[in-house]
């Protein structure tokens, strides 16, 4: 009986033992991201778990789920747990605190460039040779031209596309009616629409649709080496949208699991100077001057313009175009 007390100190032991081993088990953290950004992020959790042990000495698991940013966004909305949510555009930020209220209104203040650490813009893909002669935004409306664009009701990159294509007319000093009968002709020509950017590449690469690809320009080398860069070419229009991806803690969740350490320091390590680089060699804009100039022979100089500038932010363009009953439903009605 001498020897109870003793085993209850082992076992008490014992249970400590096991408790910290649990304790200090993997954490993991899910990155809720969009379409087209599986290979990067799949480099960039590589990286950063190995920074983080490093750094705090504790193994991660990063998982990534991807699909077009709308349905992203309202998933996590509905319920997703996501500790980060890494976007193409403010506007699938946003409703985070609009709907869930599970981050603040001002998010994009808590990281520099209102917290978008890189950005892409959209180009064109067509077919060898170009045999459609397309160079520039007026080719896209001829008649006879088929054009490939994601669903801007649930794609950011269509939503992208949409606005660069309308964009593009008041730049060349067309007013708002020129430019909606620019965009109504522009999506007059699109057979399909696919809910997010990767499946519209998939229509126009894999089952040979269209004429042309709207695309981010961060896709182009993806594609290229994907289904052959013999088949497919990349045209510059002369000028195009300036596409900033924002990224936020999300941070109801990261307080719930209390994961805020891990997943701040992840958002973070996108503005170094690896998170950079890595941005950069998967034809993300990177935003760090010196990193851009290095890859000065990737990024072709063109004249960009920002949601900002033409549309009133993403909140306003959001509910003028793209809202139920916006003008993209009353385009899409007719069509």
């Amino acid at each position: 009986m001498s020897l109870s007390p003793l085993f209850r100190l082992l076992g008490a032991a014992l249970v400590s033992a096991l408790l910290s081993a649990s304790a200090s088990a993997d954490t993991t953290l899910l990155n809720v991201s969009y379409d087209v950004t599986r290979e990067f992020y799949k480099d960039f959790n590589q990286a950063f778990i190995k920074h983080w042990k490093e750094k705090a000495g504790e193994t991660l698991i990063v998982n990534q789920s991807h699909g077009g940013s709308s349905k992203q966004a309202r998933a996590v909305v509905d319920g997703l747990e996501a500790d980060v949510l890494t976007m193409n555009q403010a506007n699938d930020v946003d409703i985070l605190a609009e709907r869930g209220k599970l981050i603040p209104a001002d998010w994009a203040k808590r990281l520099p460039n209102n917290s978008a650490p890189y950005t892409s813009t959209t180009v064109f893909l067509v077919r060898k040779g170009n045999p459609k002669g397309i160079k520039d935004w007026d080719d896209l409306v001829k008649p006879g031209v088929s054009v490939v664009i994601p669903n801007p009701k649930t794609s950011g990159n269509g939503r992208y596309s949409y606005l660069a294509a309308w964009g593009y007319v008041l730049k060349k000093g067309g007013n708002e009616a020129k430019a909606r009968e620019f965009v109504t002709k522009l999506f007059g020509n699109v057979p399909v629409f696919d809910g997010g950017g990767r499946a519209a590449t998939t229509t126009f690469a894999q089952r040979n649709i269209g004429d042309a690809l709207l695309t981010f320009e961060n896709e182009v080398q993806l594609i290229q080496k994907e289904f052959s860069a013999e088949q497919i070419e990349v045209v510059y229009p002369s000028l195009s949208i300036l596409a900033e991806a924002p990224v936020t803690v999300v941070d109801k969740v990261v307080d719930k699991r209390g994961t805020r350490k891990q997943a701040q320091a992840y958002l973070e390590y996108l503005y170094s100077d690896e998170g950079q680089e890595l941005a950069a060699k998967h034809h993300y804009r990177p935003r760090n001057d010196k990193v851009l100039k290095r890859y000065a022979a990737t990024f072709k100089p063109i004249q960009l313009f920002t949601v900002d500038e033409l549309f009133g932010g993403w909140q306003k363009a959001q509910k003028v175009h793209f809202d139920d009953g916006g003008i993209y439903d009353q385009i899409f009605t007719k069509k």
